[in-house]
């Protein structure tokens, strides 16, 4: 019997943010995965490991969670003003397919360094020591983020003294602006607010009628108050991520906020939109200990979030649900701007399980319409290993 031989794929596997993911320039990958399509789709679960029936991905790079079970493609932009093009693919752990409907807004933290390294921006625009500047063209969303990478001695430097709660260790800080960050998601008409409210009442049968602040910023989201569901806004993830009945009720509220949202238009399409919208709830400040141990106070935060991702609690809080967060605060009246105290603010410093994170946001309102202009937080990033990924030649 012929055996099958494996392939090499050239590949950096990098942290981001708190996510971590495998990295590929768009010209390494295997001619029939350079295009969308179910040849890059079965590429991608080998490589990460899915399905897996058992949930572990121990066949392939993934962690067996949301944050670990990512892939990205990077290449050169054609796009005037742009450095470079990225496109994120959340992989499935258990189910066959690659979500490709949002962004990752932790792995964005990632893209730049990567970028420069593998030498996919222009170099005049590389300074030895000081900051590069590089222009991202976000292609599943069709947005723009800069990032600001630290440079030493013509490297991409990557330790430093930035502590990111949900991270272990320090590392260099990169700053990211999400430009104009309000998602333009089908059906939605390209609305933050594809409702028209900062606040509508979700009707959700089984449930009941929940207060819901529904946009779209970073990736689309639904906040929920804490109290409205059971919770304190203070929970750990084995306080949801263990109990069966939570998490399908967050997957059924999901489900009605998407329709709701104009994201799907029945039901049942919800199943392969694992990544988008997210699920939050909010409440205000109380102190709680994180999951590191680490004591956050009341006067350490202005509210308390808790996100779902790819259907579990995250231990800390996605890039791109950091960026809706900061958003929601900064317009006055949404359900995140009140359990933070309410009125007009531009940054927020939120609790989430690993502890807190700041983030900015510039909010305008011209013809009865808010429009963010900018959200900006801090991420850190760093190779964990490169070289040549290997699958199966049947794959």
């Amino acid at each position: 019997m012929a055996h099958a031989p494996q392939i090499r794929i050239p590949a950096t596997y990098m942290r981001g943010g708190t996510s971590k993911g495998v990295f590929f320039r768009l010209d390494d990958l295997p001619e029939a995965a350079r295009v969308p399509g179910a040849a890059r789709d079965t590429l991608f679960m080998r490589v990460i490991g899915s399905p897996d029936p058992y949930g572990k991905q121990i066949d392939g790079m993934g962690g067996a969670t949301s944050n670990t079970s990512k892939t990205v493609i990077v290449s050169k932009s054609a796009r005037l003003g742009h450095d470079v093009d990225y496109l994120f693919g959340q992989v499935s752990i258990d189910k066959p397919f690659v979500d490709w409907s949002g962004n990752c807004g932790n792995l964005s933290a990632a893209v730049g360094p990567f970028a420069i390294s593998g030498g996919l921006v222009d170099p005049d625009r590389v300074p030895d020591n000081g900051v590069a500047v590089v222009r991202i063209w976000q292609s599943n969303i069709g947005k723009t983020i800069i990032a600001h990478v630290p440079m030493t001695n013509g490297a991409v430097q990557e330790t430093g003294d930035f502590e990111l709660d949900g991270v272990t260790f320090p590392a260099a800080e990169v700053q990211l602006e999400f430009l104009d960050p309000a998602a333009e998601e089908e059906g939605a008409g390209g609305s933050m607010f594809p409702t028209g409210n900062v606040v509508d009442d979700l009707e959700v049968p089984g449930i009941g009628t929940l207060k819901a602040t529904m946009i779209n910023a970073g990736i689309p989201t639904i906040f929920l108050n804490a109290d409205d569901i059971g919770y304190t806004g203070t929970e750990l993830q084995d306080a949801i991520n263990g109990d069966d009945a939570a998490l399908k009720r967050f997957e059924t509220i999901r489900a009605h906020g998407a329709m709701r949202m104009g994201l799907i238009k029945n039901l049942d399409e919800i199943a392969k939109r694992q990544h988008t919208p997210k699920v939050a709830f909010v409440a205000k400040p109380v102190a709680y200990v994180s999951s590191s141990g680490k004591p956050v106070g009341v006067e350490d935060v202005d509210v308390l979030v808790r996100a779902m991702s790819m259907g579990k609690l995250h231990h800390a809080m996605m890039g791109t649900a950091a960026v809706a967060i900061g958003t929601a605060a900064a317009i006055p009246d949404t359900l995140v701007n009140l359990a933070a105290g309410g009125g007009e603010r531009q940054s927020v410093r939120f609790g989430h399980p690993s502890g807190t994170l700041r983030v900015g946001a510039e909010a305008v309102r011209a013809d009865g319409e808010w429009r963010v202009t900018k959200a900006i937080m801090s991420r850190s990033a760093r190779v964990l290993m490169e070289g040549n990924l290997r699958v199966p030649s049947r794959t």
